[in-house]
C-alpha cells in the first residue's frame, strides 16, 4: 500500500512511469518521505523561481537567487554550492538532480560577468562536481554526469612572459554536451569542447577543446574514440 501511494506521488512529480523496488521496508520509506517534505518546504522557502516542486537540502548556499530559474521536480541535495550571477543565470530543467557537495560558479571574476549553465530535462548531476560556468556550459537533457566530475569553461592567458599569468586576463569558448551522454566519474572537460549527443566518456577521461562525434565512446588522457556504440 505504502509503496503503490510512493510511486504514485513520484510519478506525478516526475510525469514519468517511475516505480520503486518492492523490497525497501516501510520504514526506510517513511523516512525517505519526511525528508523529501523537509526539502520540499525549503524549497518554497527559497525565493527561487521555479514550475512544481523544488527540494533543497540541509546546508545549501545559494547565491544570485534572481539568476536562478527551475523546472518541475528539481532537487539540489545537501551541501551544494552555487553562486549563480551570470549573464544566463542557472537555467535546471525539469527532473534535474545536483548530487551532494555539488559546486556550481556562474562568474569567475567579478571584472567580467560569466556566461552561466543551461540543463535540459532529466540530467542527473553526481555527487561532489564542480562546474566552472564562466564561458558558458550546456548540458543537453536525459544526460548523466557521474560523480567527482569537473567542468571548466574558461583558461589562463599565458602569451606574454614577462607579465604574470594572473594578470593577463581569461579567455572564454564554452562547453557544450549534447543529449543523452554518460560522462563517467573523475572526467574533466575542458574549455571548448563540444560533445555531440549519445557520447560516453570512460572515468577520469580528460575532455580536451574539440568536437567529439555523436554516439561515440571515448576515453584516455587525452580522451579518444575508442569505438562506435
Amino acid at each position: 500500500m505504502l509503496v503503490r501511494i510512493i510511486n504514485n506521488l513520484i510519478r506525478r512529480i516526475k510525469g514519468d512511469q517511475y516505480t520503486i523496488d518492492s523490497t525497501i521496508g516501510s520504514f526506510y520509506l517513511l523516512c525517505l518521505i519526511f525528508t523529501r517534505a523537509i526539502m520540499a518546504i525549503r524549497g518554497l522557502l527559497s525565493f527561487v523561481k521555479h514550475r512544481g516542486l523544488l527540494f533543497i537540502g540541509a546546508g545549501v548556499i545559494l547565491k544570485g537567487k534572481s539568476y536562478i530559474a527551475c523546472g518541475a521536480g528539481v532537487t539540489i541535495d545537501r551541501g551544494c554550492f552555487i553562486d549563480a550571477l551570470s549573464r544566463e543565470g542557472l537555467q535546471l530543467g525539469s527532473n534535474v538532480s545536483l548530487g551532494k557537495r555539488t559546486v556550481i560558479e556562474c562568474t569567475g571574476s567579478l571584472r567580467h560577468l560569466g556566461k552561466g549553465l543551461i540543463v535540459g530535462d532529466n540530467v542527473g548531476l553526481g555527487r561532489d562536481c564542480f562546474y566552472g560556468c564562466a564561458g558558458g556550459i550546456e548540458i543537453g537533457e536525459d544526460t548523466i554526469i557521474g560523480n567527482y566530475v569537473s567542468f571548466h569553461s574558461e583558461n589562463h592567458n599565458t602569451k606574454d612572459i614577462n607579465i604574470p599569468i594572473r594578470l593577463q586576463g581569461v579567455n572564454h569558448k564554452g562547453i557544450q554536451v549534447g543529449k543523452n551522454c554518460w560522462i563517467g566519474a573523475k572526467v574533466t572537460v575542458l574549455d571548448g569542447a563540444i560533445i555531440g549527443d549519445g557520447c560516453i566518456f570512460a572515468a577520469g577521461a580528460v575532455v580536451k577543446s574539440g568536437t567529439y562525434e555523436e554516439n561515440g565512446i571515448y576515453g584516455g588522457i587525452p580522451a579518444k574514440l575508442i569505438k562506435k556504440r
